[in-house]
């Protein structure tokens, strides 16, 4: 027995299409009406479940209203030589008058209740996209064959190559080794070198400070000195005459 005709109408009728780039989440959005006078059940299905988001993907939509359902399409690597074969497909039958679980309803469905509409996906990318995505597969390509025509076959099938970079590599990095460690003993000899000028300034600063100071109280002794000998000879001299 054929099915019956669906009475949701689609929109999009027939594909889905999703535009890139395809770095991030695309989103399609699809409506579903319902016309009768009746509720209708739906659900929305995919043959590639794991790369598509559907927001809701069941439910129920009342008579002469609609609903939209968001279809995420998950990031990939866009291959434009690569034709989508993915599919969708919006199942439904009218919900029952006395309706309380949905799910046992879906479970009980007779094959002629059941009503579906296919629609296919269609990627789409940028048409400047699509022009820098070859570009940059014949410059690759372009580049691949000089670089194979300026080396001679046999170091392109041997890695001699690859263990001489190897050991150039491995090489530099032991320099860059030693030359740090030999900078970090400059550095500790330098530091050190200027420990010792200043004790050795604080030393000789000290020594100076206490030859000012003896200087100082060698001046002051001998002027004590010169002045207690002109007194005394002062007197002296008032007794003799």
């Amino acid at each position: 027995m054929a099915r019956p005709e669906q009475v949701l109408l689609l929109e999009p009728q027939h594909e889905l299409k999703f535009r890139g780039p395809f770095s991030d989440v695309v989103t399609t959005n699809l409506k579903l009406a319902n016309p009768t006078d009746r509720n209708v059940c739906f659900k929305v299905k995919t043959t590639a479940p794991r790369r598509y988001c559907v927001r809701p993907n069941s439910g129920i939509i009342d008579a002469g209203t609609s609903i939209n359902v968001s279809v995420m399409l998950q990031p990939f690597d866009y291959d434009p030589n690569e034709k989508s074969k993915h599919k969708f497909m919006v199942q439904s039958m009218l919900a029952p008058p006395d309706m309380t679980d949905m799910e046992g309803v879906w479970k009980e469905a007779k094959p002629e209740e059941l009503m579906d509409s296919k629609l296919r996906c269609v990627f789409e990318m940028p048409a400047e996209n699509e022009k820098t995505h070859d570009m940059d597969n014949k410059m690759a390509s372009s580049l691949l064959k000089s670089e194979s025509s300026a080396l001679p076959q046999k170091l392109m099938s041997s890695s001699t190559l690859d263990d001489g970079e190897v050991k150039k590599i491995m090489e530099e990095c032991k320099r860059l080794q030693m030359e740090a460690q030999r900078l970090r003993e400059e550095n500790k000899q330098i530091r050190e070198d200027d420990g010792l000028r200043m004790r050795k300034s604080n030393i000789m600063s000290q020594h100076a400070s206490v030859g000012m100071k003896r200087e100082e109280g060698l001046s002051a002794r001998s002027i004590a000195l010169i002045v207690l000998f002109f007194v005394l000879g002062v007197i002296i001299g008032k007794l003799v005459l």
